[in-house]
Formats: structure tokens, sequence, C-alpha cells
């Protein structure tokens, strides 16, 4: 029996902020408490950012909430945690982060249908602020667009 993808968070500030060039999926090293959290919808990625460092993909700034039943098996909700990529993504991933004006940004965190915690990032280039009014501006017309086919059919 398959279950379905449950999104436990989504970034759209991500595709406001950023041109996403590629998207990686990554498993997310969590401790028991956290999964439980993750599972409820507690968590939020809007603020996080992927580093590597060492070779290990991590990603901060998430913010995970503490599980209610969990007493002292919490852990801290901004900690530091690993990602799961294999090493030719890691190493790839690197060298792109290398050049000027590329970063990896969540874009969401979800639970696949094997009950496994993933991450999807993305490897960005930052908007300027003329790109997010031209960004705007072509969602605009398009649902003009589509708003004038509705009525004129």
């Amino acid at each position: 029996m398959k279950r379905e993808i449950k999104l436990a968070a989504n970034n759209k500030k991500a595709y406001h902020d950023y041109f996403v060039d590629e998207t990686y999926e990554a498993g997310i090293e969590l401790t028991g408490t956290e999964i439980k959290s993750v599972r409820a919808g507690k968590v939020s990625i809007k603020e996080s950012f992927v580093k590597i460092k060492a070779g290990q993909a991590m990603v901060y700034g998430m913010n995970i909430s503490p599980y209610e039943q969990g007493n002292r098996f919490n852990v801290e909700p901004t900690r530091v945690r690993r990602l799961l990529l294999h090493k030719q993504e890691i190493r790839k991933l690197d060298q792109a982060l290398a050049l000027q004006g590329m970063t990896l940004i969540p874009l969401r965190m979800y639970i696949n249908e094997d009950g496994r915690a993933k991450l999807e990032i993305g490897l960005c280039r930052g908007k300027k602020n003329y790109d997010k009014r031209d960004s705007i501006a072509k969602r605009d017309a398009k649902r003009d667009m589509e708003r004038r086919m509705k009525n004129r059919g």
C-alpha cells in the first residue's frame, strides 16, 4: 500500500527571491522527536540555507518545533542538521557554489511514500529588484490573459 507524498513545509519566498537552476532531493538526518514534529507539520524552512563544510551538506536555520510529548528527548529547534546526499552530488554542488552568486536554498520538505523525510534543495541565483518586478509583471499579464480567455469563451 503506497502512501502519497505529504508536504510538511514549503518555501514560496525562495521562488520570489531566487532563480532556481537545479533541484536536488536530499534525505535529512533527524532524531525521533524531530520526525514526529515534521509529520505533524511543525517545521519552517523560510529562513534556512545549505552550506557544504568538510564534504558534508548541512542545513542551517531550519526550525523544527519541539515535539509536545518529547520531554527530555527534544533537541534544539534550530540546530544544524546533516543532509544525506551522494558524494558526487556534494562535489558538484560545492563546485557550483564556488561560482559567484550561487546558493543552496531549501524549497520544500515532505514525507515521501516510504515515510522518510526529504528536503528538496535548489541551486539558486539571486534576483535583483528589477528581476522581481519583471516576474510580477509577467505573472499579472498571464493572469489577465487567462481571465480574458475565460470571459470570452
